[in-house]
C-alpha cells in the first residue's frame, strides 16, 4: 500500500493502526522492501504515528518494538520530498502542506497533514 501513488484518505489514515496492531510483524522484511522501493520515509512516518499512539497504551512491548524499527528507518531517511500516497496533489496543495505540515511530516519529508491526535480510531 505504501507504494501506491494515490490511496483514498480513509485507507491512508488506517496505515498507522496497521503498524500498531501488527507491531510484531516481520519488520526486517517490511523495511527491506520499503527501501527497495524508496518508500522508507512513508513507512517511517506511519511508524512514527503508530509509535505515538502506542506510547499512550498499556503495552510497553508494542511501543518498544515500534521505537526499535523507527530507529532502523531513521538511519535510511531520504532527502527527497514525497507525499503519503497522494501524488495527485495540486501545486497549491503542495505549497500549503509545505507551510502547514506537522513536524513529524516535515522530518520525514512528506507532504501530509496527518497527525496521531487526529486518529482516535487507531487504538487497540
Amino acid at each position: 500500500m505504501l507504494n501506491a501513488a494515490n490511496l483514498e484518505t480513509r485507507v491512508t489514515k488506517g496505515l498507522p493502526w496497521l503498524a500498531l496492531a501488527y507491531a510484531d510483524m516481520d519488520w526486517d522484511w517490511t523495511v527491506q522492501n520499503a527501501k527497495l522501493l524508496d518508500r522508507q520515509n512513508r513507512l517511517g512516518f506511519v511508524v512514527t504515528l503508530a509509535s505515538q499512539l502506542a506510547s499512550k497504551s498499556t503495552d510497553p512491548h508494542r511501543a518498544g518494538r515500534l521505537r526499535e524499527y523507527l530507529g532502523v528507518l531513521e538511519r535510511s531517511r531520504l532527502v527527497k520530498e514525497d507525499t503519503l500516497c497522494h501524488d495527485s496533489l495540486t501545486e497549491a496543495e503542495r505549497n500549503w502542506l509545505r507551510a502547514n505540515r506537522p513536524a513529524e511530516a516535515a522530518h520525514w519529508n512528506l507532504l501530509t497533514d496527518m497527525q496521531a491526535e487526529h486518529l482516535p480510531h487507531a487504538t487497540l
